[in-house]
């Protein structure tokens, strides 16, 4: 039986890091591995990200699981054909209430097709810790704490950076790092071990508040060819472009949640991120040295605490400022709508 891993966890978690890593390692025990990725709009940089790894991915867009629960099990079901040992699934960053609207439903009514893996809520120490100050954000601090609260495994990400990590109060942590794989097959194991028991937390969401917190984000999701008039590698471009998207950002005093940036041309990729704004050392993955090229094809993925109009004026700005024809061919921003889930259950299957 196909075992499903659902990952969560706040924007900029680490969360396809992980599973990639993951999936790596599953490979090197030969063991077949696919993933969903999900977003609340369209052309995500996770999922070009999972099939650059080699990896049969599928998707899930225009709302989060929850809300697209249907969809969901299509796509699971789609990707048994690759006959797949385990399914990773990485539900919106934003997202909360995973137990009662995925996790219930999927072992009173999927029992014979998945089997259901604890539900794993990874933590970036530093989102940690301006999470649980008291100046911290309250939508956004809702949204964390509540992420932590459901979960069955909560475990610290990029802990080959962090030597201390903050308390999180009634929760034991694990460390993982997917950069140099430290806790990964640890996780694996105890995710994968058929006794262990998925789901065993229920949250008292207030979906009116829900609703609120997860609004105050904006979401912008931009795809577009850029013909530049000096051929230059994909990091040589998308490097100067990441800063001066957090430069401008920060200028706007528009606090980053995630923002994503990968450049793909015919000698390679590059994918870029960073989780707030002045990060001095962006996470990137990729061919830093692939060949200069003219045309890439660039996606961007931006979420932060802003209107949606903000962002979109701040990437064309950012984008028009690139010495070259840009073309776009896909661009939307809105702010997420009210959750509203195909399922919930109040009590555990």
């Amino acid at each position: 039986m196909t075992t499903l891993i659902l990952v969560g966890g706040f924007l900029g978690a680490g969360k396809t890091t992980l599973l990639i890593a993951a999936a790596n390692a599953l490979r090197g025990r030969g063991v077949r591995s696919a993933m969903i990725l999900n977003d609340q709009g369209a052309e995500l940089v996770d999922t070009l990200l999972a099939s650059h790894a080699g990896f049969e991915a599928d998707e899930v867009t225009g709302a989060c699981f929850c809300c697209r629960f249907s969809d969901f099990i299509a796509r699971a079901e789609r990707l048994l054909a690759h006959e797949p040992q385990v399914i990773f699934a990485e539900p919106v960053g934003s997202c909360m209430d995973i137990s009662a609207t995925i996790l219930q439903p999927l072992k009173e009514y999927y029992r014979d097709r998945f089997r259901v893996a604890p539900f794993t809520v990874l933590v970036d120490p530093e989102r940690a810790r301006l999470m649980l100050a008291p100046d911290a954000d309250p939508h956004l601090a809702y949204l964390f704490r509540n992420q932590i609260a459901e979960a069955d495994i909560v475990a610290f990400t990029k802990a080959d950076r962090e030597e201390t990590l903050p308390e999180l109060p009634g929760v034991v942590p694990r460390r993982l790092s997917a950069r140099t794989g430290q806790g990964v097959e640890a996780w694996l194991s105890e995710a994968l071990d058929p006794d262990a028991a998925a789901g065993l937390r229920l949250l008292d969401v207030d979906y009116e508040r829900y609703a609120e917190a997860e609004a105050s984000l904006g979401w912008l999701n931009w795809r577009g060819v850029v013909e530049l008039k000096r051929a230059l590698r994909p990091a040589a471009l998308t490097g100067p472009l990441l800063e001066r998207l957090d430069g401008l950002l920060t200028e706007a005093a528009i606090p980053i949640a995630h923002l994503k940036v990968i450049d793909q041309t015919r000698t390679g990729y590059i994918k870029a991120s960073v989780c707030r704004n002045g990060e001095t050392a962006p996470e990137a993955e990729g061919d830093l040295f692939a060949a200069p090229a003219r045309k890439h094809n660039l996606l961007i993925n931006l979420r932060a605490k802003s209107r949606a109009e903000a962002l979109e004026r701040i990437v064309a700005q950012a984008t028009g400022e690139l010495a070259a024809r840009v073309t776009v061919a896909h661009r939307e921003s809105f702010q997420p709508g009210r959750p509203t889930p195909e399922h919930r259950f109040r009590r555990l299957a």
